[in-house]
């Protein structure tokens, strides 16, 4: 501010001491440019680039004090060039701070959409547990009222082979166990009369335990799904 004061007070004096002089050609271009750079902050950016144009416009002023017109006006075409070049430097520095935050904004919209995405993700995986946990929950208890039907109606204990059935086919019978794939639990309880779970022989009497545990019939039905009878 001191140095555009000092600008001005010394533009008035040149023009008192003689307006019939010939005046320099590019002090006001530098002046207004100069004042264009400080609005912009170039003083505080840019203080040695800033401070380089001040000082040629300054040896301009002197020597046009001292009736050097054309020596002056060469320091203020200098300061006028130094000003321009240091415009440019000011427009490519805040192209490039835009390009910067553009970018920065960028990576911070990709990292909010990834965080939504593993959000949504974390969600329906949760989602799929508590159905898995909720299905559980259903046949863990379907199962011990079925049992307790078979209570009541007291259910056999052996079961004759017919002509035609399989292991899963006798396994999976009301008065059995209505599941075929507990066929494993009559396999192993006759194991005596039984080699190979693909072969029983009508009029074979079979054995049907009745006393299996939860970790009973959950293994049977996992072996029944490892060797599949038809």
């Amino acid at each position: 501010m001191i140095r555009l004061l000092r600008y001005a007070a010394t533009a008035v004096m040149l023009m008192v001491a003689g307006c019939s002089q010939s005046q320099p050609r590019y002090r006001m271009e530098a002046t207004t440019k100069i004042y264009a750079l400080r609005m912009e902050g170039a003083a505080q950016s840019l203080p040695k680039e800033y401070e380089s144009i001040s000082e040629a416009f300054e040896a301009g002023d002197r020597f046009l004090q001292g009736n050097k017109v054309e020596e002056a006006d060469l320091f203020y075409l200098l300061a006028l060039r130094k000003a321009e070049l240091l415009e440019q430097t000011l427009k490519q520095e805040k192209i490039l701070r835009e390009e910067v935050r553009k970018n920065a904004e960028e990576e911070r919209r990709q990292a909010e959409r990834q965080q939504a995405l593993e959000a949504l993700k974390n969600q329906l995986a949760e989602e799929k547990r508590k159905v898995q946990r909720e299905a559980g929950i259903k046949i863990e208890k379907a199962l011990p009222v079925r049992e307790k039907d078979r209570e009541v109606r007291t259910l056999p204990q052996y079961h004759t082979v017919k002509r035609g059935e399989t292991l899963p086919q006798i396994a999976a019978q009301p008065d059995v166990y209505g599941e075929a794939g507990l066929w494993p639990l009559l396999y192993r309880a006759n194991r005596d009369q039984i080699r190979d779970p693909k072969r029983i022989w009508p009029g074979q009497v079979l054995r049907i335990p009745r006393n299996a545990s939860k970790e009973d019939l959950a293994e049977a039905r996992k072996y029944a799904q490892e060797r599949h009878l038809p």
